[in-house]
């Protein structure tokens, strides 16, 4: 009988108003016949955009397909109870080449009543940025919602949003309700829950082929948006010369990221939980067992939950996000 082995996926590219080349000319992959690429969707169990398999006897199955047949082995015995035949989490590289829009996401329990699915709570890893490319994470003062529409309707948004300089190897968390937007020559890795729920608030007053401006949320955004002011928005950590770091751990995810040049050997036997590789920078080799899959920058693999040691053989410096569910009591 055939056994579970790391599962590599066809990537699902999205042509967005505001992508760029990067996609292409940074990570390699081909988008063509889009005449830009704005996401690559690396992981997705969303409906009708679920990823295909594309390595090994699995090739062409969907993974919520594969998590109705293996359940727990696949994905971890709680995950699979709490999550169903669907994968929890949704991997994206976002390239902005124009600024996206200020918006939020709701929270699991708005997300719930409105529209029946989870909230978005996500965090980035910037993976490149241009000199001055800065992005939006939270406000910049205390805020409430009088004070919020008021800005609003005076087209004056932009002077209370909190913006950030953007470098290689920033870490923002987004937990849902947090008002964001990802600023022009950016380049980075997205994880968040399985959702695709975005209320969009402000468009940079930008108009589309047409002559169109995009939907706003106005009034969706409101009830989901936190005003909370927060003295930091940035991730701090430290990275050792050789190793890995912890940048968010919660309930929906933990991401730490580990950089190396030597074969480094991973024992999950006490998770219970699939792993998820994401390449940000170099390619690797991992070994499980008979299985050897090569994984370069910009892929994913995902390690299913029954496999416990796997090997990860760099070729030279290798910079992977490992991304994984803890069950907090």
């Amino acid at each position: 009988m055939h056994q579970l082995y790391p599962l590599k996926f066809t990537p699902i590219y999205k042509d967005k108003i505001w992508g760029g080349n990067k996609i292409h000319d940074l990570l390699g992959l081909n988008y063509a016949p889009l005449p830009n690429c704005g996401e690559v969707w690396l992981l997705s169990s969303v409906a009708g955009e679920a990823s295909i398999v594309s390595n090994g006897f699995l090739e062409g199955n969907e993974i919520n397909e594969l998590i109705e047949v293996y359940m727990g082995d696949l994905i971890g015995d709680q995950v699979y109870e709490k999550s169903g035949e669907g994968f929890p989490l949704l991997f994206k590289i976002i390239d902005a080449n124009a600024a996206l829009s200020v918006q939020v996401h709701p929270n699991d329990a708005l997300a719930q009543r409105r529209h029946q699915c989870n909230g978005k709570t996500e965090m980035w890893y910037v993976m490149q940025a241009d000199q001055g490319a800065k992005l939006i994470s939270g406000f910049n003062r205390k805020m409430d919602r009088t004070s919020y529409l008021k800005h609003l309707n005076e087209n004056s948004l932009k002077d209370v949003l909190n913006f950030e300089n953007a470098q290689k190897g920033d870490v923002f968390y987004m937990p849902a309700g947090r008002v964001h937007a990802i600023g022009s020559g950016i380049l980075l890795a997205e994880i968040q829950q399985t959702s695709d729920i975005t209320y969009r608030i402000y468009d940079w007053d930008r108009k589309d082929a047409n002559g169109m401006a995009r939907d706003l949320h106005t009034e969706l955004a409101l009830d989901a948006l936190d005003f909370t002011h927060h003295a930091k928005y940035r991730t701090d950590y430290r990275l050792p010369n050789e190793g890995s770091a912890s940048i968010v751990k919660e309930p929906h995810f933990v991401v730490n990221v580990m950089h190396f040049h030597h074969p480094v050997e991973k024992d999950y036997t006490e998770l219970d939980s699939f792993v998820v590789y994401l390449c940000t920078e170099g390619s690797f080799t991992l070994k499980t067992g008979p299985n050897h899959t090569k994984v370069t920058k910009g892929e994913c693999v995902l390690v299913p939950a029954l496999i416990n040691i796997v090997e990860i053989h760099p070729e030279k410096h290798v910079e992977i996000l490992e991304v994984y569910i803890e069950h907090f009591a």
